[in-house]
């Protein structure tokens, strides 16, 4: 024993005086704060570099809140218990302690705190270090990225406290409530971001792609006016009786700049989910992502979003998140080329592929959901069957095609997670133009948004020989005749439906719906119809047995977890402030009504 504390001492007295002989020593791979400043450049690119730092846990793009929020999709996983998303698509046991909730809630305001640094960095270095003309644009770049952050933690949060780059450098956060402001004050200041890039940035920049300018600047004014021109994003005071139609005439303001910029639509709807034409005309603004053959690095820039996403024994380690719902695939019916509306959720269909049948699909369908019978993603070397859903008694068999590459693109990431070099669309061409006639529809100009909606019919119509020819006797799409746009109900109808299915499983169907003021409406009835969904298929009867060719059907029930959904209005349209940030300073942060 007494040698054994003599060796304790003997370390202690080593490490002390280890301690004493390198504590001058500066650590590696650390600049201090000076040295960062001084180079503005750099720190802006840090700003741009945080768009990608996601992860599960808390994906940016915020597809567990926009789609499964919805009635577009299904956690998926390997049952309830698998992540902590499970409340935020049955809302009914959503609470503030969510550790998901907490993080985007934590690395948004990171990102945040990246853009104060470089606007300082800009003040005080800028127009020595880049000259007066650069520099300005440099900082048109930064207030759009931290509008973008802002807008995020507004839409999913409400009452966020506001930190810019003065309480930075007056170490004021700590003192900064959330309800300093209101929402509509909130949203004056994403707005007021946006102006300054709008008005820094030129339509094209001059240092190459994955920048922000002005267009994208504009599409986000769109975006901010349309959110408000519904209300303040409560059921009781949002929808049509509180238009505001001067924000909705600064909607169509802002979308024809973009209407009339370098953007348009691609050819091919199949092409813009595909990693090769990431950054072609359709997208207005995206994270960028890279293959590590792209930047010699080990894994690439990764979109660590949608690493869940991959299907199952499709992929390396595909963890089969983020699935379409029966409803979804229900709303892609046609009949004479045209949407059912009211009657297309009265049965449960979907197409298989070798089975003839009268029900005909809008093409996106095949272009959005991976069904069995079907190749994943355009491969015919790559069958889905029913054996790729890792849980199918609890989520179904259907898969989401668009956030993941073609399965021979492999993956970036190749380890026991996979990720993809799948660019993360903050707003592509089409999203704009719809929003453009959603605007247009509230002020009554119902043939232009007429010709837009049938514009982008027009080019689902000519995307089927391309990618989904095998698919080609299951589609029907048709124009809308004018008479369809003869009232504004009957065109607001027309909008959100082409929406939906045009948007489909692109993180925004539930933003919508609160939008609309129509959320728990829609949403409490999906939950009482998609607890009952049943997936029928035929499988031999004896697989033992080469010689019993015998088939049978098997009837497969899923969704009976939302026998336990409700969305409450009122309460459900914001998510709640994350409970360790509520409680970080005592008192100073108030809770979104509704929520403990």
């Amino acid at each position: 024993m007494k040698s054994l504390k003599i060796y304790l001492l003997s370390l202690v007295a080593l490490g002390m005086t280890a301690c004493n002989d390198f504590i001058e020593v500066p650590p590696t791979g650390v600049i201090d704060g000076e040295t960062a400043y001084s180079e503005p450049d750099k720190m802006v690119n840090a700003a741009y570099a945080s768009l990608g730092d996601c992860w599960f846990e808390y994906p940016f793009n915020l597809w567990p809140y926009g789609d499964l929020g919805s009635d577009d999709c299904l956690k998926g996983g390997g049952g309830t218990t698998d992540t902590g998303y499970h409340p935020m698509e049955i809302w009914s046991t959503l609470t503030s302690t969510a550790g998901e909730l907490d993080q985007l809630w934590y690395r948004l305001y990171c990102n945040i705190s990246r853009c104060n640094r470089a606007l300082v960095a800009l003040d005080e270095y800028g127009d020595a270090k880049l000259g007066k003309e650069t520099a300005d644009r440099r900082r048109g770049e930064v207030h759009f990225l931290r509008g973008h952050s802002y807008f995020k933690l507004l839409t999913m949060f409400r009452q966020i406290p506001w930190v810019d780059e003065y309480v930075f450098n007056n170490n004021l956060q700590e003192q900064t409530p959330n309800n300093q402001f209101t929402y509509e004050e909130l949203f004056g200041k994403v707005i007021n971001e946006f102006e300054m890039a709008y008005n820094a940035l030129p339509a094209e920049m001059p240092d190459g792609g994955g920048r922000a300018n002005k267009i994208a600047a504009a599409a986000y004014l769109a975006k901010c006016y349309l959110t408000l021109a519904w209300g303040d994003g409560y059921e009781a005071t949002d929808g049509v009786n509180f238009i505001n139609t001067e924000y909705m005439n600064k909607v169509v303001e802002y979308t024809g700049v973009v209407e009339n910029s370098q953007y348009g639509y691609l050819a091919d709807y199949g092409d813009i989910f595909l990693p090769e034409y990431k950054n072609s005309v359709e997208s207005v603004f995206a994270v960028q992502t890279s293959q590590y053959t792209e930047d010699n690095t080990r894994f690439g820039r990764a979109n660590w979003s949608n690493m869940l996403n991959g299907c199952w024994g499709m992929w390396s380690c595909g963890w089969d998140f983020h699935k379409p719902s029966q409803n979804l695939v229900n709303a892609f019916k046609t009949k004479d080329g045209l949407p059912l509306f009211d009657e297309y959720d009265a049965t449960n269909d979907y197409p298989v592929q070798g089975q003839p049948s009268t029900q005909k699909w809008d093409p996106r369908l095949f272009h959005t959901v991976g069904m069995p019978s079907f190749p994943y993603k355009y491969e015919e070397e790559y069958m889905m069957t029913t054996a790729n859903s890792r849980t199918p008694y609890t989520y179904g068999f259907y898969t989401s095609l668009k956030d993941v590459p073609q399965r021979s693109g492999g993956e970036t990431f190749e380890g026991s997670w996979q990720a993809f070099a799948m660019n993360d669309y903050v707003f592509r061409y089409t999203d704009v133009m719809l929003m453009r006639a959603e605007a247009l529809v509230e002020l009554g100009r119902l043939e232009e948004a007429r010709t837009i909606i049938n514009d982008i019919r027009q080019r689902a119509a000519n995307s089927i020989e391309k990618h989904i020819d095998y698919a080609a006797d299951f589609c029907e799409i048709a124009l809308y005749p004018s008479t369809d746009f003869a009232t504004k109900e009957q065109a607001r109808e027309r909008l959100r439906w082409e929406r939906r299915l045009e948007m489909a499983m692109e993180s925004s169907r539930y933003f919508d719906l609160r939008r609309w003021g129509i959320a728990s409406t829609v949403l409490n009835a999906y939950f009482a119809k998609e607890a009952k969904s049943v997936y029928k298929y035929m499988e031999r009867e004896d697989p033992d047995s080469p010689d019993n060719m015998t088939m049978k059907e098997v009837s497969v029930p899923y969704g009976q977890y939302y026998d336990d959904a409700h969305y409450t209005a009122g309460k459900n349209e914001f998510y709640p402030v994350p409970y360790n940030q509520l409680y970080y300073v005592p008192g100073l942060y108030v809770q979104n009504k509704g929520y403990n």
